[in-house]
Parts: structure tokens; C-alpha cells; sequence
């Protein structure tokens, strides 16, 4: 009897165990967690670059408002395709607000490259982000001010800055902020060039209140990313002026 009570117990930490590591593949994997789902690729508006001090991976996503369950997948490495989402598995990193919270980050470091893809949910749906390829290692992302700023035309500045300066570019995304870091506004453009609010060469816009305008004699700050096609942010310019 004690031997079949044994063999009962057994079976009962066989089961057991079996059902906890099925649940831990279905919460980690991303392809199980979008099966059965309404999903919307290129939903999440995301990307990545090496941090200027340490290297580490800064991987920036813009939450719509009401996203929630924000999650970070990557693959091992970048050998696998980046396209198949059986290839991408859920990591628990470090979640920080950007720009006051109007922008989310995922920080961390790594020793090698990988593919990389953020999610949310909204609406009933999962937002998907396009894959991002890290490139810490072989680009590292170049942190620099060099942008013209031009005031000719009051609380009207205008941003210039070298086109296509690393290579590999793909489209440029520009941020004016206050002294205070709140964003006030957000845009894309092919163009080298951008003006403050001027939205006529802006392919898309992540603005979501009408910019104020500026203020003459106060501070704002301007910050430029050059992202590759595959989402890899080649260059990052920041530089702060006073509005005139």
C-alpha cells in the first residue's frame, strides 16, 4: 500500500509539474499568446538604440492612450528570423517613462544582438510593433547636438541637420519638449528639416494635443532619432535653445 501511495504521489508532481512549465510556455512565448487573438501588426510604434554611457539597450515605444499588459519580446539572437513570431520569447525588464511618461522604455544590456518586438493591448486587440534589430554591437547608436536652429522667424524655429549622416536611414523622427521634459510635440519626417508646428512635410504624427506656443526667453529642448528600417536608431541628437 505504501508503494502505491508513492506512485500516486509521484504521478500527482508529474502532473503537476507538467501543467506549470505548459503554463510558463504559453505566458512567454509570443506566438502562443497572439494565437486565437485579434492582433494589429505594426501596431506599437517602437524602437531602439545604445545608450551614450553604458551601451546598453534603450528600446522606446509610444503607449496609446488606455494601452495595457505592455510587454517586451526578443529572440536569441539575430541568426533567426525576425519575422516569425515562434522565434520571440517574453522578458521581464525595467519599464521607465520618457519624456514624462508620453514615451515608455525598455533598458537593458546585452552581449549580443537579437531581434526585439514590444506589445499592448487595446481595444480587444494586441498591438504588435514591427521587429527592431539590435545593433549595439556593430552600429552603436552616435549621440551628438548637431543640429542648425534657425529663429528668424519668431517662436517659429526651424531644425536642420545632416541627411542620412551614419547611413542606413530610413525616416527621422523629431521631439520638442519644454525645460520641464513634457513633450509638446512629436513627429516623423523623410526630410532632413522640420519647424516648429509646421506638420506639411510630417508623414506621421504622435502629437496628441495641439502644441502651445513658444514662449520668447524660455528654454526647450530638441531631440532628433535617424531610425533605420529595421527600427535601429542610428544617431540621436539633443540640444536645448531659448526661443526668440
Amino acid at each position: 500500500m505504501r508503494y502505491i501511495s508513492r506512485l500516486k504521489y509521484l504521478f500527482v508532481f508529474v502532473m503537476v509539474w507538467s501543467c506549470t512549465n505548459s503554463d510558463v510556455e504559453v505566458s512567454t512565448s509570443l506566438v502562443s499568446y497572439l494565437q486565437g487573438k485579434s492582433i494589429e501588426q505594426g501596431g506599437v510604434i517602437a524602437c531602439a538604440a545604445s545608450d551614450k554611457t553604458t551601451g546598453e539597450i534603450l528600446t522606446f515605444y509610444y503607449p496609446k492612450s488606455g494601452a495595457a499588459d505592455i510587454r517586451y519580446y526578443e529572440t536569441e539572437n539575430t541568426l533567426v528570423d525576425g519575422d516569425d513570431y515562434a522565434n520571440y520569447t517574453l522578458v521581464l525588464l525595467p519599464n521607465s517613462p520618457v519624456f514624462n511618461g508620453y514615451l515608455g522604455k525598455f533598458t537593458h544590456a546585452s552581449s549580443h544582438e537579437k531581434w526585439m518586438i514590444v506589445t499592448f493591448e487595446l481595444e480587444g486587440e494586441i498591438k504588435v510593433s514591427n521587429p527592431i534589430r539590435s545593433k549595439q554591437i556593430s552600429k552603436e547608436s552616435v549621440w551628438n547636438d548637431q543640429v542648425t536652429i534657425n529663429q528668424s522667424q519668431s517662436m517659429l524655429p526651424s531644425f536642420m541637420w545632416t541627411d542620412n549622416p551614419v547611413g542606413d536611414n530610413a525616416i527621422y523622427f523629431q521631439v520638442v519638449t519644454d525645460e520641464q521634459n513634457n513633450l509638446l510635440s512629436g513627429t516623423y519626417t523623410y526630410d532632413n528639416y522640420f519647424q516648429y508646428y509646421n506638420t506639411s512635410n510630417v508623414v506621421l504624427n504622435v502629437t496628441t494635443l495641439n502644441p502651445p506656443d513658444l514662449i520668447v526667453g524660455s528654454t526647450y529642448n530638441f531631440v532628433l532619432m535617424d531610425v533605420s528600417e529595421d527600427n535601429w536608431v542610428n544617431w540621436v541628437v539633443e540640444k536645448s535653445f531659448q526661443a526668440q
